[in-house]
């Protein structure tokens, strides 16, 4: 009686898990001793990991009962972790044969394949563990994927997402799947379907436009913005679609308006954000009447730590020799940012194009106090100097400026012209000579 006793509450050890509808194969009638002594000792042994023996104690509960689905069950939790997965499989699979209503029987035959990474059969099995519990569904979407049977998983995961609701994994799974164009279609056929049900339902219409824009369908799009926009007023996913409509119709003030709605939005992803800012800034770069707008939709990311927007549109019209708006942007950057070196240089840079030399020589000057050892600061202090005919001080700072000068051929260079510059200047034409002819040198060797 007493080992009898030990084997049950070795099996609520070993079983902790169990459904109400689904006995796990423990509650094992004995129906001798030496069937008794056998089962128990197995059990012993497989708790303190001694499988072989646990196996070779229930060969003789399989002599002794060789129906018994629960002996072979055992067998395969003994096999497994050995990794004698064949032993373990067809163990799992003759417990399966004898009883098919236990759902663990299954589930050892799922776990083997799972361990093998054999996706395909563990989608047979999991279609039969969905007969004893729903959430198996949840693993056939993931084994559709490792199986790149995108099609029914695409199908198992619209299914899912409107019995139960969405999860990460899933979303994740579906975004995957719709990278791939021949996907997109059917699930356009979707999102149409569930709109129709569900008109009160944002993401839905999100997503649907997301789609139509991908595969450069915009007046579909559009369509289903404003549909969103009829269904949700409040919705500022709308504004996106509509500001990009906008822009296609030349309405740059309506455009503003659906901008400014978005930007202010909290709901909106900080990359769309950026790329509508991006594409207003290609709207505007032309168009002078918009300046003040510009300004403002800037603002919106005073605070974004990953992108610092005045400075990129202050290169984007740099790079356009639109000298005065990349000098109204970096100026701009410089109040918030004022140790950003970087953009320091390339202001310079655009006075300097503008051959705004007192400028140059003023803010180069300044800079020096806050970056002493900065060669370039000291280059563009010389060069304007030599251009206000202020020799003697252009020569002093770029003298100062060469103790500063490492490993950048190129200014090297630079310097020595503006050295030759001021010895020109101030009538020293051996010292001129002397400094042309190495900057000459230098941009031979460089070559």
């Amino acid at each position: 009686m007493r080992k009898i006793i030990l084997i049950f509450l070795l099996i609520g050890m070993l079983f902790p898990n169990f459904v109400l509808a689904q006995t796990e194969p423990d509650a094992i009638g004995l129906a001798d001793d030496a069937f008794q002594n056998a089962f128990y000792e197995s059990l012993l042994e497989k708790g303190i990991e001694n499988y072989d023996k646990a196996i070779t104690a229930l060969e003789k509960c399989k002599k002794l009962q060789p129906d018994n689905a629960v002996v072979y069950f055992e067998m395969g939790k003994s096999y497994l972790p050995q990794k004698k997965y064949k032993d373990a499989y067809d163990s799992f699979e003759k417990a399966t044969q004898i009883d098919p209503k236990n759902m663990w029987f299954w589930v050892g035959m799922y776990d083997v394949c799972y361990e093998t990474k054999d996706y395909t059969q563990a989608i047979v099995i999991v279609n039969k563990l969905i007969e004893f519990k729903k959430e198996y569904k949840e693993d056939l979407t993931s084994l559709y994927m490792n199986t790149q049977q995108f099609d029914k998983a695409l199908d198992l995961i619209n299914q899912l997402n409107s019995t139960v609701g969405k999860t990460e994994l899933r979303e994740n799974y579906k975004r995957q799947i719709l990278s791939v164009a021949k996907y997109q279609t059917s699930e356009k056929d979707n999102l149409i379907d569930q709109i129709k049900k569900y008109p009160k339902e944002e993401s839905n219409y999100i997503a649907l436009i997301f789609l139509y824009s991908e595969s450069n369908q915009e007046e579909k799009a559009m369509e289903v913005a404003k549909q969103l926009e009829t269904e949700i007023p409040t919705s500022d996913w709308a504004q996106v679609s509509l500001f990009k409509f906008h822009l296609n119709n030349n309405d740059g003030k309506n455009a503003v308006i659906a901008m400014n709605k978005a930007l202010e939005s909290r709901k909106i992803d900080d990359k769309i954000k950026h790329r509508m800012l991006n594409e207003f800034l290609i709207f505007v770069k032309d168009k002078p009447e918009f300046d003040k707008d510009l300004e403002k939709a800037i603002s919106y990311f005073d605070n974004d730590k990953d992108v610092q927007v005045a400075k990129e549109i202050g290169k984007f019209y740099h790079n356009k020799k639109d000298w005065d708006h990349a000098i109204q942007y970096y100026e701009m950057h410089l109040k918030s940012h004022s140790d950003d070196i970087e953009t320091e240089l390339l202001l310079l840079q655009v006075y300097t194009e503008k051959q705004q030399f007192d400028v140059v020589s003023k803010k180069a000057t300044a800079f020096i106090d806050l970056y002493p050892s900065q060669p370039q600061l000291y280059y563009y202090v010389g060069l304007a100097n030599n251009q206000l005919k202020n020799f003697k001080k252009a020569k002093e700072f770029l003298e100062m400026g060469m103790d500063y000068l490492v490993d950048d051929v190129a200014l090297e260079i630079n310097y020595n012209i503006q050295l030759g510059e001021a010895s020109a200047g101030l009538g020293d034409v051996k010292k001129k000579e002397s400094y042309f002819l190495k900057a000459d040198k230098l941009l031979k060797e460089k070559k």
